[in-house]
């Protein structure tokens, strides 16, 4: 599943308060007439991952045969759109997959329901922190950590011994190394990095100790000095020897996997949600062959990657008995057996530690990402935070077409002023 963060103006539409509707297939009075019928909307990749969840929802089915669940594949890109549409008007479905910078902006707009105390939060201990905090918006959680991920530097192992390089750069400055030793010793580029995408441009900033903005300090930090610092690394990535050009067109994703899974590229920045599609290249036909780092830094001890990945969200607006199914169906989904089963089937991570069997660290690429959670970065509690990704990418492409970095970071700062008013520049 690609990690391409919407770039909707969401927040702004979230400020219209919630329409008053009930959940599809509800009575009027709030109750259900027998059996339970549930929607679902799944935003995994709609080739690699959804059959592996259709068959859990299958199982759910079977487990609680008063329960039905309709199931439906929402393209990624398409669904924040979606669900803002849907819940702010009629057809929400009753309990669906929520990106996580997406939960607190919907819970901010009162679209979902509280699930502390309930069965979709009966097992929380079991979580990374980390991920439940995420889930939470002023206190209350809202969501139930499905799959996690965060940025890694993924390599050919084969390519890299090729150039005498023996161990995964942890600077910049050490990739560009690699990179150009790569290019002259094995006659490939050495690294390819998404261009004009803010959210693979955050490890830039982690590099450099800043964000995009202090959350808690009600600040817009994204014009700092050690920000402008970062944004000049980040374009000596495309001009290094050994690195590729800048590709900005529309199909530029495609042109990286492609370069990276037939053995044209060495190295790229990528997340866990490519596994499945990188081991059916013709580079990674031994699954050995991919080795997985934490991205690099400024300095080592400064490297980080942003945490992502997906929660159970139950929708507000649904009667008591849809609400009670969707809390049953949300803890099925996120137990420790049906995330492990999802975790050998799709190569994602889970998000709690007793999901991590020895079957699903026998996967290279699993146990690899697993290895370098604890380097990425939380994302603070701001409903805004992923919205501001599009104009930091945006404006990095201007930035790699010849605007100044400061001009092109002043921009970023107005439009985030604009998403958030209380903030200081």
């Amino acid at each position: 599943m690609r990690r391409g963060i919407a770039a909707s103006a969401l927040v702004v539409a979230l400020a219209v308060s919630m329409a008053a509707c009930g959940s599809s297939g509800s009575s009027s009075d709030g109750k259900a007439d027998g059996p339970v019928t549930l929607t679902y909307w799944d935003t995994s990749n709609a080739t690699n991952e959804a059959p592996n969840y259709q068959e859990l929802v299958k199982k759910f089915q079977a487990a609680n045969p008063n329960i039905k669940v309709d199931f439906v594949n929402v393209p990624f890109d398409q669904a924040q759109n979606k669900l803002q549409t849907a819940m702010g008007a009629k057809g929400a479905p009753d309990v669906f997959r929520s990106e996580v910078g997406w939960t607190a902006a919907f819970a901010k707009a009162g679209y979902l329901e509280p699930l502390d105390g309930t069965p979709a939060a009966a097992d929380t201990s079991a979580f990374q922190p980390s991920l439940i905090q995420q889930a939470k918006y002023e206190g209350k959680l809202y969501g139930v950590p499905l799959v996690t991920d965060t940025l890694g530097l993924l390599y050919n192992k084969e390519l890299f011994a090729k150039a005498g390089i023996t161990a995964a750069p942890k600077t910049w400055d050490e990739l560009k190394a690699d990179a150009a030793a790569v290019k002259e010793k094995a006659g490939v580029d050495g690294f390819w990095l998404k261009a004009a995408d803010g959210y693979y441009a955050m490890p830039f900033l982690f590099g450099e100790g800043t964000d995009t903005v202090d959350a808690a300090g009600k600040k817009i930090t994204v014009t700092s000095p050690e920000a402008v610092k970062a944004v000049e690394t980040y374009k000596t990535m495309f001009t290094a020897p050994g690195t590729a050009k800048a590709d900005v067109t529309t199909d530029a994703y495609a042109h990286m996997m492609d370069a990276f899974n037939s053995g044209k590229v060495a190295a790229i920045i990528q997340g866990p949600w490519e596994i499945t599609n990188i081991y059916k290249g013709s580079a990674f036909a031994d699954k050995n062959n991919l080795g997985i780092a934490a991205v690099p830094g400024a300095s080592a001890d400064k490297a980080g990657a942003p945490t992502g990945g997906h929660n159970i969200a139950v929708y507000a607006g649904a009667d008591k008995a849809h609400k009670a199914a969707a809390e049953k169906f949300a803890a099925f989904m996120t137990s420790a057996e049906s995330q492990a089963f999802i975790a050998q089937k799709n190569s994602t991570l889970p998000t709690r530690s007793d999901a991590f069997t020895a079957d699903v660290k026998a996967d290279p690429g699993i146990a690899g990402f697993q290895g370098i959670l604890s380097s990425a970065k939380p994302r603070p509690e701001l409903p805004e935070y992923s919205s501001l990704f599009a104009s930091l990418g945006t404006n990095l492409g201007k930035a790699l077409q010849g605007t100044g970095t400061q001009d092109a970071l002043n921009t970023v700062a107005t439009d985030y002023a604009k998403l958030l008013p209380g903030f200081a520049k």
